[in-house]
C-alpha cells in the first residue's frame, strides 16, 4: 500500500523540504515553496512491453558502439531540421516553450503533417483542446493527413498506452502542464506532477525508441513554467519567439545534445499557418526607401545565420527639460552609451535631443557589431543626411570612440553582396582577415567612430 506525506517544492527549482521555508535553501527564491501531497510508490504503472526498470542493458565499451544506423527523422522544414542539427533522433524527448498565441501548437501541427506525409504514423496528444477543435484547426491549416492521430486527453497513462497500440514515428504532448499520472495526487500543473510526467516521458522515449516533442507553458519572465529541472531532464530544448504583432517567428535552440545550439529558424505567420523564411533578409529590406534620412542597414548574426535589417532613427529638439530616449529592438543602454560617444568623441549636440530608435520587422538586436549602423542613422536623422543606400555599415564602437573587430566578417559580407550592397564600412582589423579578394566591391576600414562618419557623409 503506497504511503502518503505531505512535502514542500520549490516552484522555481523543484527543490523538495519537510516544511515550509520562507525561502528556498536551494535557488534563494522568496514564497516559492508551496506544499503538496504525494503518495511514496516504488513502481512505476507505465506501460510498457518489457516494463521500465526491469532491462537487461548491459555496459558496453564505447568504441563498439555504431551510430552509422541511426537516421534522423525529417520534420518536412528545413528550418527546423537545421535547428536540430539535422532532423529528429529517434528515442530523443524535446521541448518547445513560447509565448501564449506565438504559435507553438500552430507548428507542432504543421510538423505532425509533414511527418505523416511520409508514411509515418504520428501521435497527437492535446490536454487544452478536444477532438473536434482540433480538427477545425487542421481544416484552417489545411491538414488532413490519414497518418495523423489525434487524442484529446490528460491522463498520461493511458495516452502511453494509446502510444504502444499505434508505435508512431513522433509523438507530440500538448501541454505538459494539463498531463497528470495518478500515482501522483498534485494537480496537473504542479511541480510534482511536472516532474513525475517528464519523467515518465524521458523513460518512455528511450525504452521504445520513439521521438517525443512536448509543449511547455512559459511564465510571465519568458522562463518555461514548471521546475527548472524540466529543461535538464529533456534532450532538447526549444524556444519560439517573437512579437505577435508582426509576422515573423524566430525558433532558437537553448540546449540540444544532438547539435548546436547556435543555430535559428525564421519563420513567417501567413493565413495558412507559418511558412519557412528562406531568405528573410530580402523581406526585411523590401520596403525600405532609399532617399529617407535616418535609415541605415545592418548585418546581425542570428545564431550562426547572417541577417540584413533595417534600423532607423529619429532626432527631434526636446520640449521637456529632460530629453527623451527610446529603443524599440535595440538595448536601451547601448544606445544611452552610443549618444554619449557621439557627443564626447565627435562633438555633436544631442544633450537638448529626443532621439527615437527603432529595428524594422519587430527583431530585437543585441549584438555589438551594429553598433556604428546605428551610430550612422542617428547622424543621419541628426543632420538631416541620406546614408548611400548600397552601403553596409558594420563594427563596434567602444568608450573611446575607436572601432573594434567583429567575428564572421566574410559570412555577413557575402549575405550582403547577394542582395546588391557594394560598399561596406567595417572595422580595420576585420580588414586584415579578409582572405578571399572582393574586386567588385569597396571595402574600406576605419578605426575610430569619427573617420567612419566622415567616409560615410564627408565633411
Amino acid at each position: 500500500m503506497a504511503k502518503i506525506k505531505s512535502v514542500f517544492f520549490c516552484q522555481n527549482c523543484g527543490a523538495e523540504s519537510p516544511k515550509w521555508m520562507g525561502k528556498c535553501p536551494q535557488c534563494g527564491e522568496w514564497n516559492s515553496l508551496v506544499e503538496e501531497v504525494i503518495k511514496d510508490v516504488k513502481h512505476s504503472r507505465t506501460p510498457t512491453k518489457r516494463g521500465i526498470g526491469n532491462s537487461d542493458t548491459k555496459a558496453v565499451a564505447l568504441a563498439d558502439i555504431e551510430i552509422s544506423s541511426i537516421e534522423r527523422i525529417s520534420t518536412g522544414f528545413a528550418e527546423i531540421d537545421r535547428v536540430l542539427g539535422g532532423g529528429i533522433v529517434p528515442g530523443a524527448l524535446m521541448l518547445l516553450g513560447g509565448d501564449p498565441g506565438i504559435g507553438k501548437s500552430t507548428l507542432l501541427l504543421q510538423v505532425s503533417q509533414k511527418v505523416s506525409d511520409t508514411g509515418s504514423t504520428v501521435l497527437y496528444a492535446s490536454g487544452e483542446e478536444s477532438q473536434l477543435q482540433l480538427k477545425l484547426r487542421a481544416e484552417r491549416l489545411h491538414i488532413n493527413s490519414s497518418g495523423l492521430h489525434v487524442i484529446a486527453d490528460t491522463d498520461l497513462d493511458h495516452i502511453l498506452e494509446e502510444t504502444l497500440a499505434k508505435q508512431p514515428t513522433l509523438m507530440i504532448i500538448d501541454s505538459i502542464q494539463t498531463m497528470y499520472t495518478g500515482d501522483i495526487d498534485g494537480a496537473p500543473g504542479s511541480v510534482s506532477q511536472v516532474r513525475e510526467c517528464t519523467s515518465r516521458l524521458l523513460r518512455f522515449a528511450k525504452e521504445q525508441n520513439i521521438p517525443i516533442l512536448i509543449i511547455g507553458h512559459v511564465t510571465k519572465e519568458g522562463n518555461i513554467a514548471g521546475p527548472r529541472m524540466l529543461e535538464h531532464m529533456v534532450d532538447v530544448v526549444l524556444y519560439f519567439e517573437g512579437e505577435r504583432s508582426y509576422q515573423f517567428r524566430i525558433l532558437r535552440s537553448i540546449k540540444n545534445r544532438f547539435g548546436s545550439t547556435s543555430e535559428s529558424g525564421i519563420f513567417a505567420m501567413v493565413e495558412d499557418g507559418l511558412a519557412e523564411l528562406a531568405n528573410p533578409s530580402a523581406s526585411l529590406l523590401a520596403e525600405r526607401s532609399d532617399e529617407e534620412s535616418g535609415s541605415a542597414v545592418m548585418i546581425y548574426l542570428e545564431g550562426q545565420r547572417p541577417i540584413l535589417v533595417e534600423v532607423q532613427s529619429l532626432v527631434a529638439s526636446t520640449a521637456f527639460g529632460l530629453p527623451r530616449r527610446t529603443a524599440i529592438g535595440y538595448d536601451l543602454n547601448r544606445l544611452v552609451v552610443l549618444l554619449a560617444v557621439l557627443e564626447k568623441r565627435c562633438g555633436f549636440t544631442l544633450g537638448n535631443k529626443d532621439v527615437y530608435v527603432n529595428v524594422i520587422g519587430g527583431l530585437k538586436v543585441n549584438e555589438p557589431a551594429c553598433d556604428l549602423s546605428m551610430a550612422a542613422a542617428i547622424v543621419s536623422s541628426l543632420k538631416n543626411r541620406v546614408v548611400p543606400n548600397d552601403m553596409i555599415i558594420l563594427g563596434e564602437v567602444g568608450l573611446t570612440g575607436n572601432i573594434r573587430s567583429i567575428p564572421r566578417i566574410e559570412q555577413r559580407i557575402n549575405e550582403a553582396k547577394k542582395l546588391g550592397f557594394t560598399k561596406f564600412i567595417i572595422p580595420e582589423g576585420n580588414v586584415k582577415q579578409l582572405t578571399k579578394s572582393n574586386k567588385d566591391i569597396q571595402i574600406k576600414g576605419v578605426t575610430s567612430i569619427a573617420q567612419a562618419i566622415q567616409l560615410i557623409f564627408g565633411n
